[in-house]
């Protein structure tokens, strides 16, 4: 049999499969992850490999993209792992001898997947174990591949060369403008992998054939020779399933021809290409086939070269000048009318007091209308600066990001990043949230937009000017753990903070204590007037982080018809004593009368 390292260098090209995954997952339903199949499904894995033989196929994958023992713990199938991936080698090489064909097989090793922070800081003994497993069965070399992030391609090579001296192709995932998630470009991407001991670069999965090729031009000229294995296309969702769309294989063949004369060593397909793709690309490279339009990269215009607005908010100029802050707390509508709320912001602003109005995100869990949506309403219509409150509990980062670059194009600039009440304690029982990232993660997105980047460091037109606050709990449980959330959002980039409802001040002391001295940001403390002994039994009782002391319960218990009137004269006195002790307050309006806060807070 051929050397594989000689054809990679010497051509020609070398066909290799499509995307198993998906296919394994189709055809053996109700598995784990696809690589639960080299167990439970062996023919159908057998069968797979043997298709894309069939079609002209000269490399095949083993079945173990995600076979590394972090991925297949999350799946409760580490125990599993010797045996999925020694057998899928072995599948792999029974695929190759039934076939009677000249084919290499190639250990898949991919990515340790999404949840990063669970994971250990020194991550090359998962890639390494699973490597030492795959070389051991009798591969002839490897496929790290689809990987997001430059440095943990790195490592996982740095490991794999540490159990193994077979031949390394190392591919990365690019976007339709050439740059991972994390902003990294091919170009860049190229240099630095050149740098290893590999045997080709090149980019597979992503968003199709055209992404690929624009990958593969920015990467054309370096000494490695290229690989390019993209999915069919973009994904849809239909049904729970998803769907790939069905390219022509003309399409497939024009772009193996291209790929071809920017030096691709090895064409192949990723997610959705089936043998029907691969047959396109092998009679493309068999016919010698000439390419029918040239390759056309279109850069992405940006419409305006936007300077960042330096200019800002008025809420930074009062905390930054020692003035004092006073806002008022409201819920949005639960309904798609706004107008009520609008007015009461109207009135506010027409007191004449210079307050500001921090609109909720959907507190206790009861859905109502987007806080950032409706605070730009208000802005727009009243010209009062608000604080809406954003929690990541409802969307993913990619939502969050697009939400909050439409607020900043609306006029939003004061964000406060909060944790949000769970929804299964609300309307929504049984339903988890998304949380993708924590409060923390926020004012890191919010940060990042900031400097121009979008999370994962990927540049955006141009920076945004978020006024970014943070929530802080003087009274929680564990006040250890709240202490370090607070340091680690002021490492995020929190510029001002809003507690937790507090009925005596002497929590927040006791809380800076331990912080050391002086907050290093701005602190608004929450003044919520209690009404009713009832509320009171309420809030102290059943709202994590409020403590309604002892001796205000018993007045409001013994106040009878005063009951409102003496839980007023405490926010009051609060709101008073705060004026020495903290940056501002915001006072929570009472639900049915919201205007009646305008009594404790007016001049």
């Amino acid at each position: 049999m051929a050397d594989v390292l000689d054809r990679i260098r010497t051509g020609p090209p070398l066909v290799a499969d499509g995307g198993m995954g998906p296919l394994v997952s189709a055809a053996a339903p109700r598995l784990r992850c696809p690589e639960e199949a080299n167990l439970r499904a062996p023919e159908t894995v057998v069968s797979l490999h043997l298709s894309f033989i069939n079609a002209g196929a000269e490399l095949i994958e083993t079945n173990t993209y995600g076979a590394n023992r972090a991925k297949l713990a999350a799946r409760y199938l580490e125990d599993d792992l010797v045996a999925i991936n020694e057998a899928a080698v072995k599948l792999a090489r029974e695929a190759r001898q039934v076939s009677g064909r000249e084919v290499f097989v190639a250990g898949a090793i991919g990515p340790l997947g999404e949840n990063e922070e669970a994971w250990p800081e020194d991550r090359a003994p998962f890639f390494a174990e699973q490597a030492e497993l795959l070389a051991g069965r009798g591969i002839d070399l490897f496929m790290v591949e689809t990987f997001f992030d430059l440095d943990e391609l790195e490592t996982a090579i740095d490991a794999v060369r540490s159990v193994s001296n077979l031949p390394i192709v190392a591919l990365m995932t690019f976007g339709e403008d050439g740059e991972t998630i994390g902003g990294v470009g091919a170009a860049e991407a190229s240099e630095r992998l050149s740098g290893l001991d590999v045997v080709a670069i090149g980019a597979n999965h992503g968003a199709g054939p055209a992404s690929a090729l624009s990958a593969l031009q920015a990467m054309a000229g370096k000494r490695l020779p290229l690989a390019a294995l993209p999915n069919i296309g973009l994904a849809s969702m239909s049904g729970g399933r998803v769907i790939y769309p069905h390219a022509a294989p003309e399409y497939f063949s024009e772009f193996a021809a291209h790929a071809r004369d920017l030096g691709a060593a090895l064409i192949g397909g990723c997610c959705g290409t089936t043998p029907t793709e691969i047959a396109a690309i092998r009679r493309a490279l068999d016919e010698q086939r000439e390419t029918r339009a040239p390759l056309e990269v279109v850069e992405r215009e940006l419409a305006a070269a936007i300077e960042r607005e330096e200019s800002e908010t008025r809420l930074a100029i009062d905390l930054r000048e020692g003035r004092f802050v006073v806002s008022v707390q409201l819920d949005p509508p639960l309904g798609a009318n706004s107008a009520g709320l609008i007015a009461v912001a109207a009135a506010i602003q027409d007191a004449g007091i210079g307050a500001y109005v921090d609109v909720n995100d959907n507190a206790t869990a009861r859905v109502g209308m987007n806080p950032l949506f409706v605070s730009a309403a208000i802005e727009r219509t009243v010209g009062i600066e608000t604080i809406p409150h954003l929690t990541p509990r409802d969307t993913t980062v990619m939502g969050l990001e697009a939400v909050l670059l439409g607020a900043h194009a609306e006029g939003i600039r004061n964000v406060l990043a909060v944790t949000g009440d769970p929804p299964d304690i609300g309307d929504y029982s049984g339903s988890g949230g998304v949380y993708e990232v924590d409060a923390i993660g926020l004012t890191h997105l919010l940060s990042q937009l900031n400097r121009g980047e979008n999370f994962n460091g990927k540049a955006i037109d141009a920076p945004t000017s978020f006024f970014v606050g943070v929530a802080l709990n003087p009274n929680a449980d564990d006040p250890d753990l709240e202490l370090e959330r607070f340091r680690r959002k002021i490492d995020a980039g929190a510029q001002f903070a809003m507690t937790q409802i507090v009925y005596d001040l002497d929590h927040l002391e006791r809380f800076l204590d331990r912080l050391g001295g002086p907050s290093p940001i701005p602190i608004l403390v929450g003044v919520f007037p209690l009404t009713s002994y009832r509320l009171a039994l309420r809030l102290h009782n059943e709202v994590p982080g409020i403590v309604v002391p002892d001796d205000l319960q018993d007045q409001l218990r013994e106040g009878g018809s005063r009951e409102a009137e003496i839980g007023f004269d405490h926010a009051g006195a609060l709101l008073a004593a705060a004026r020495d002790r903290a940056a501002g307050v915001y006072v929570v309006a009472p639900y049915k009368k919201p205007l009646s806060v305008l009594e404790l807070i007016a001049p």
